[in-house]
């Protein structure tokens, strides 16, 4: 090397000088010369030697084999150009019992931890999730794990691996406890965004979580729904939900029940009020519908007998409450009976009350999922449900030192305070209050015929709270009428509706369920959205 000759030339120089002086020099300086010499001769060499090793490290580096080439990497943008035949296994099914067995599985990146020639990967699928580990070996190379250690957290990626059982008290961070997956090939089917808005495990922790860290605020998880849809809870929360509707269709099918789909857009005010949205219809206006009960009516008078309806509710009340929303989804419901409305208020009850019992025995996994994020009591209800009057309901309320009129409406810490009382004397959430003042029901109310004060109608109520109001419906043409023009309503905006009953029409009545005050309700959460899938209110309309 070009050191090494610089060190041999210094040191025949010195040789020269040695000669050149050496009458002048003395015995000892010229030891001290040699020295000084061989010194710098021994310096060169190791500089040369480190030079050199460095090289070839660098070059052994630069040539070592990624054993892993083809086993990891990206789909790229999948277009549906080709289809791969890859049998893939859910994530839920992995367990000791595949042990042994390679397998391919679809999930999220949920959580990384890499050190060295090992990585931990936490696999999640909606509630599921699933250990992969990798070890660099002869059949995995460092690249491959670096790749992997590198991909952002909520990426999607397919992995193959083999299943190893997993002995004592298995994986106490992930779902799938006695099983992990050893990975073989792992690629990338959509990759996130490095810097995410919120954090999975922060929206998944409760409100007392043992680690002290706070979770993430109401709105924040709204704007980024998407995200917060992602964690167990919420996946929790709308598996439920869904359960809600299966069981309401199911049991009105079983009963004879037909269902419709009523329109969403009408001429006039449904309930007869001033909260509906108005829209530009064309050349006039329209409104959005505040119920579907002038469709469920009309299609009892045109003898379908049962019938029942799952949509959009629009209400345009400026109220920023924990309960209300301004779209919701209404699950409707309208019976003829031969004689009593009780028949239909009983039914109705009969229903619900199945509801209960359906979520409680099917869906008891995703409850006590919701439950460590939010507590709440167990919804407790008796069968057949309890049915209150709502002067006996006044009665309880005035003894308990509120102070309310016979004929005035409840409001919601009224309600609430009810429901305390009725829950610590009757030991049920779920109750009916009938009879409601004629005065606070909708114009087609039918009246009592026993007391022109109240009417037939009912309300029913969840932890305090109302999810139901229904009655019975004025069937006659000539007396709906003027009960319209009792409540201020232009008759040539509902005549058509007038007119359904001119032709005759049996008894019916109903009532309207909102769905999302269902799921909040039966699960204790503290806010209506929670059970919304994307939710509308007065500030908000996006996403």
């Amino acid at each position: 090397s070009s050191l090494f000759q610089m060190s041999e030339s210094a040191t025949t120089e010195m040789a020269e000088l040695a000669v050149e002086g050496e009458k002048k020099l003395s015995k000892k300086e010229l030891n001290k010369l040699a020295k000084a010499a061989k010194k710098a001769d021994a310096k060169a060499s190791n500089q040369a030697a480190k030079g050199e090793g460095a090289g070839d490290e660098a070059a052994a580096k630069e040539d070592e084999e990624d054993v892993s080439v083809g086993m990891y990497g990206s789909y790229g943008l999948i277009q549906s150009s080709d289809v791969k035949d890859i049998k893939f296994t859910e994530l839920a099914e992995i367990n000791a019992g595949l042990d042994g067995q390679e397998i391919w599985v679809r999930g999220r990146i949920h959580a990384t931890r890499s050190k060295g020639k090992t990585a931990f990967i936490v696999l999640r699928h909606r509630v599921h999730t699933a250990q992969l580990m990798l070890f660099v070996g002869e059949k995995l190379s460092k690249q491959m794990l670096k790749f992997v250690a590198g991909i952002p957290k909520e990426s999607i990626v397919d992995v193959q691996g083999l299943v190893k059982k997993v002995e004592g008290a298995g994986i106490a961070s992930c779902t799938q406890k006695d099983a992990e997956l050893h990975a073989i090939q792992l690629f990338v089917v959509s990759s996130a965004e490095p810097r995410l808005p919120l954090q999975i495990e922060d929206a998944a922790r409760g409100e007392n979580d043992a680690s002290g860290l706070s979770g993430v605020n109401l709105d924040t998880r709204l704007d980024n729904r998407v995200l917060d849809l992602r964690t167990p809870t919420t996946q929790a929360i709308f598996a439920i939900q869904a359960g809600v509707c299966r069981f309401f269709r199911d049991t009105l099918a079983s009963r004879g029940f037909t269902e419709i789909h009523t329109p969403k857009i009408i001429s006039a005010a449904s309930e007869g009020g001033a909260n509906v949205f108005q829209v530009t219809y064309f050349k006039g206006s329209a409104y959005l519908a505040q119920s579907p009960q002038l469709y469920k009516q009309m299609a009892i008078a045109g003898d379908f007998d049962k019938v029942y309806t799952i949509g959009s509710v629009f209400r345009a009340e400026d109220s920023n409450t924990h309960r209300h929303m301004t779209e919701f989804m209404g699950l409707d419901l309208e019976m003829a009976f031969k004689f009593h409305y009780h028949e239909v208020m009983n039914t109705i009850g009969e229903v619900l009350i199945g509801i209960f019992k359906g979520l409680q025995a099917e869906f008891s996994h995703e409850i006590a999922a919701v439950c460590a994020q939010y507590p709440a009591e167990p919804f407790k209800f008796c069968e057949p449900a309890l049915v209150l009057k709502f002067s006996d309901a006044i009665a309880m309320l005035r003894a308990d030192g509120v102070e309310i009129g016979d004929e005035e409406d409840m409001s919601t810490p009224v309600e609430k305070q009810l429901g305390r009382l009725v829950k610590a004397k009757y030991d049920t959430d779920f109750y009916i209050l009938d009879k409601f003042p004629l005065a606070v029901r909708p114009f087609y109310t039918m009246p009592d015929p026993h007391d022109q004060r109240y009417s037939n109608s009912y309300d029913m109520f969840m932890r305090g709270e109302e999810i139901l109001s229904g009655a019975q419906r004025i069937h006659d043409s000539v007396f709906l009428a003027e009960r319209a023009k009792h409540h201020g309503i232009n008759l040539e905006q509902i005549q058509a509706y007038i007119d359904s009953f001119k032709y005759g029409c049996p008894p019916h009545a109903g009532g309207g369920i909102g769905l999302e005050r269902v799921t909040m309700l039966f699960l204790g959460l503290h806010n209506i959205r929670l059970a919304s899938l994307f939710p509308r209110d007065p500030k908000r309309i996006t996403p």
